[in-house]
């Protein structure tokens, strides 16, 4: 059986490992911060040390027998519950939130490691996930602009001239679009376009030119 200081301790480490990641989301203002990271950490320690020695006071006698891993693999699959909550579908199909999700998840792990004792796999895995989340974020930054995929969707009414709106694009041929999708109901027409290169410039150019076309509703421009 643990005593009260070594009870202590990881409970303390686990509020610590958990705060660590939690301080990096809260300065970024996302749905899950301090406390919340502070929270599944410690109670993923103390699920572990319940799993691993809240059983001790039956074990030996005859008939029982337990596993002490059953309860703290509970986290790992329970832990989604909450990890899910923090995914945010927002408008036109974007997700955000995965990465905090994913933080949620090591932090259970961080607190089970906790609580099992485990200090060095614990201390170095929130010193890896800090490391993931802060200082690997302009890099990430850095390849995502130079790969991602430039988008333009425009939502107009139904009573629009395809070919009139396409000229405005096509006559510039700093723009190169690489796909087309034209999506038709009744409440109007949604177009999206994929492009290969443009000259940031000229772009802007063509976005205030489609703001004056009346049957143009709404322009949604990702760069």
């Amino acid at each position: 059986m643990l005593s009260y200081s070594e009870i202590l301790i990881r409970l303390s480490l686990a509020s610590l490992f958990g705060a660590s990641i939690g301080l990096e989301r809260e300065r970024k203002n996302w749905t899950a911060g301090l406390r919340t990271h502070m929270m599944v950490c410690v109670g993923s320690c103390l699920i572990m040390i319940v799993s691993a020695f809240g059983f001790a006071d039956i074990l030996g006698r005859e008939n029982v027998m337990l596993d002490p891993s059953r309860v703290a693999a509970q986290v790992v699959s329970g832990i989604g519950f909450i990890g899910a909550g923090t995914i945010l579908f927002m408008k036109r199909g974007t997700v955000h939130g995965l990465t905090t999700a994913a933080g949620l998840w090591t932090v259970a792990a961080i607190g089970l490691a906790t609580g099992g004792g485990m200090y060095f796999a614990a201390g170095t895995t929130t010193v890896i996930a800090l490391i993931i989340l802060w200082a690997l974020k302009p890099l990430e930054n850095k390849f995502e602009q130079k790969f991602k995929e430039k988008a333009l969707r425009i939502t107009t009414g139904t009573d629009v001239n395809i070919s009139e709106l396409m000229k405005v694009f096509l006559k510039d041929s700093s723009i190169k679009i690489k796909s087309f999708t034209l999506d038709n109901d009744e409440g109007g027409n949604s177009y999206l376009l994929i492009f290969d290169n443009y000259d940031q410039i000229k772009m802007e150019e063509v976005i205030n030119i489609m703001k004056e076309i009346p049957s143009v509703k709404e322009i949604y421009w990702t760069r």
